[in-house]
């Protein structure tokens, strides 16, 4: 028998959260559902939520200890972490990133059969949104 799990919710440390939010709620769409104590878009805490997709968004250093900019080695790591996103029409979300000034590149397929569109978020997380091609 196996455990019963109903969904998965990803936890990503950022940076810098006005920045974050901006580009998961202003830019993909995302909904702030719930949050720590918070000043508009300055918290430390929250959930965010896309159709059936939840992101967890938690701050990497408290404001007391933030140091003025990101620390370059921990920024590399990132590109170590991909979120792959179900997203049925792959054209569709190349034109609303390029529409929204994202430096993004087309679509394209990967050779088991997979449209895919890779984008990086402000914290250098790498977010792909992927269908199977037609």
């Amino acid at each position: 028998m196996s455990i019963e799990v109903r969904g998965v919710c990803t936890l990503l440390q950022v940076f810098d959260m006005p920045a974050s939010v901006c580009f998961y709620r202003d830019v993909l769409g995302f909904e702030v559902v719930s949050t720590s104590p918070r000043d508009g878009d300055q918290f430390d805490w929250g959930v965010l939520r896309l159709g059936d997709a939840e992101l967890m968004l938690n701050t990497a250093y408290e404001q007391s200890d933030r140091p003025a900019g990101p620390d370059a080695g921990r920024a590399a790591a990132h590109a170590d972490t991909t979120l792959y996103f179900g997203c049925p029409d792959v054209d569709a979300a190349y034109r609303h990133l390029k529409s929204h000034g994202i430096d993004v590149k087309p679509p394209t397929v990967a050779p088991y059969g997979m449209k895919q569109l890779y984008v990086n978020d402000p914290d250098g997380y790498v977010l792909c949104f992927q269908w199977p091609a037609a």
